[in-house]
């Protein structure tokens, strides 16, 4: 599965998803919402990102993401990992110092296809071509 696989997925949740501009989740959260995909916010802290409802959870959420995309302390990973394996969800997308390397042998265990990248890099090129 390459990266641009999961570009071709529609739904996206970002967890740890910011409504404080200065924060990385706000901006993944924007980036991937202005390249055109529906984008999910998931952060028990807030109510709302950019207008729009915030999820405390996965389980919350009205639809099911395609890919998820983690923006939160390692430490948190686990649990959304075996969170999204409960639903049915098998793409996982790793920002930079998201990821433990026990997350690999759990990830492959549960059938999630994951990388490890910024998205926001990725995505660049799909946001300028709009």
């Amino acid at each position: 599965m390459s990266k641009a696989d999961f570009f071709t997925s529609k739904v996206w949740a970002v967890i740890g998803a910011s409504d404080k501009p200065e924060r990385i989740g706000s901006t993944i959260y924007h980036h991937l919402k202005k390249a055109g995909y529906t984008v999910l916010a998931i952060n028990p802290t807030f109510k709302t990102v950019d207008g729009d409802i915030c999820y405390p959870d996965l389980r919350s959420l009205p639809q099911l993401p395609d890919v998820i995309d983690m923006v939160v302390n390692p430490n948190l990973g686990e649990h959304y990992i075996r969170e999204a394996a409960e639903l049915g969800i098998h793409r996982i997308w790793f920002q930079p110092g998201t990821w433990r390397s026990d997350f690999a042998q759990l990830t492959q265990e549960l059938g999630i296809e994951t990388v490890q990248s910024c998205v926001l890099v990725e995505i660049e090129s799909k946001i300028e071509s709009k």
